[in-house]
C-alpha cells in the first residue's frame, strides 16, 4: 500500500463523484490535496473539508491544463500524483450530432485535457529532477459499447473515452518508464451526480445496472495504483464486453482467408 503522507495529489473534477471520492481516499492515506474543478464553490468546499487547496479550472480552455499544473506545483513545490479525472457525458445520436461548440468542449475536456495535463506535468517533473504518477480516468466506454447504454446516444462521449485510452497507451510507450508512471482508470457504472439526478435514492438502483458507489471506485483505483497496474477496471463485466470486438476481428480474418496455417 502506497503511503501518501507528505505527498501532494491533484485531482481534476474533484468536486464531486469519482473525483471527490478519490480525494477523500487519498486524504485518508495522508495526502495533501489540490481540488480542481470548473465548479469553484464545490471545489472550495471539498478542499476545505480536507485541509487542501481549491483551484477553479475550466479544462475546455486549451491553456487551462498548463496553468493548472503551474498553480498546483507552486503550492508545495511538488506534485506526486495527478488524477486527470475531469469529464462529462453527452447524449446525442451521431446522425444528429452537430459537432458544435459544446461537442468540441467535450473532446477538449475528456480527451485532450488529460494529455495536456501530462505534457505540463512532465515538463515540471523533468525541470525539478523529480518523478511523478499520473492516473487518467477513462471509462468502460473506452473498451466497448456497453449493453447498458446502447440506446443512450453516447457515440461522441464513447469516442472521447476510446481516444483518451489509446493516447494513454501511447504516452506510456513514449515515456518507457521515465519521468512518471501512467495508469488509466476504467470505471463501469458509478453512482455519480449524473445518475443521482435520475435516481435520487441509491437504494432504488436496479441491480442489473451493476452501479457501484464512488467510494468503491476510489478504493479499486488506489488498489490499482498500489499494484502498479496500467489498466484499472472496476467491474468484472468489462472483459466480457470486449470479447465481441475481438471475435469480430477473428471472424473477419477467417472470412478473408487471412488466418495462419
Amino acid at each position: 500500500m502506497i503511503d501518501y503522507t507528505g505527498k501532494v495529489a491533484l485531482i481534476t473534477g474533484g468536486a464531486s463523484g469519482i473525483g471527490k471520492a478519490l480525494a477523500e481516499a487519498l486524504a485518508a492515506r495522508g495526502a495533501e490535496l489540490i481540488i480542481a474543478d470548473v465548479q469553484a464553490d464545490a471545489a472550495t468546499a471539498v478542499a476545505a473539508s480536507l485541509g487542501g487547496l481549491a483551484i477553479s479550472s475550466d479544462l475546455s480552455d486549451p491553456a487551462a491544463p498548463a496553468a493548472l499544473i503551474e498553480k498546483a506545483y507552486a503550492w508545495k513545490g511538488r506534485l506526486d500524483l495527478v488524477c486527470a479525472n475531469a469529464g462529462y457525458g453527452r447524449n446525442k445520436r451521431l446522425l444528429k450530432e452537430p459537432f458544435d461548440e459544446a461537442a468540441m468542449n467535450l473532446l477538449a475536456v475528456n480527451m485532450f485535457a488529460p494529455i495536456r495535463v501530462a505534457q505540463a506535468y512532465a515538463q515540471k517533473l523533468t525541470a525539478a529532477g523529480q518523478r511523478g504518477r499520473l492516473m487518467i480516468t477513462g471509462s468502460e466506454n473506452s473498451l466497448s459499447l456497453p449493453d447498458a447504454v446502447r440506446r443512450n446516444g453516447l457515440g461522441l462521449y464513447g469516442a472521447t473515452k476510446h481516444g483518451v485510452l489509446i493516447m494513454a497507451e501511447w504516452l506510456r510507450e513514449e515515456l518507457r518508464g521515465e519521468t512518471m508512471d501512467v495508469h488509466i482508470l476504467l470505471p463501469g457504472g458509478v453512482y455519480t451526480p449524473l445518475i443521482a439526478k435520475h435516481i435520487p435514492d441509491p437504494a432504488n438502483l436496479p441491480p442489473e445496472m451493476n452501479i457501484i458507489m464512488p467510494e468503491r471506485c476510489a478504493e479499486i483505483a488506489l488498489k490499482g495504483l498500489d499494484l502498479g497496474l496500467f489498466y484499472i477496471p472496476t467491474h468484472a463485466h468489462l472483459a466480457d464486453d470486449m470479447r465481441p470486438r475481438k471475435q469480430g476481428v477473428i471472424d473477419a480474418l477467417a472470412a478473408l482467408g487471412l488466418t495462419e496455417d
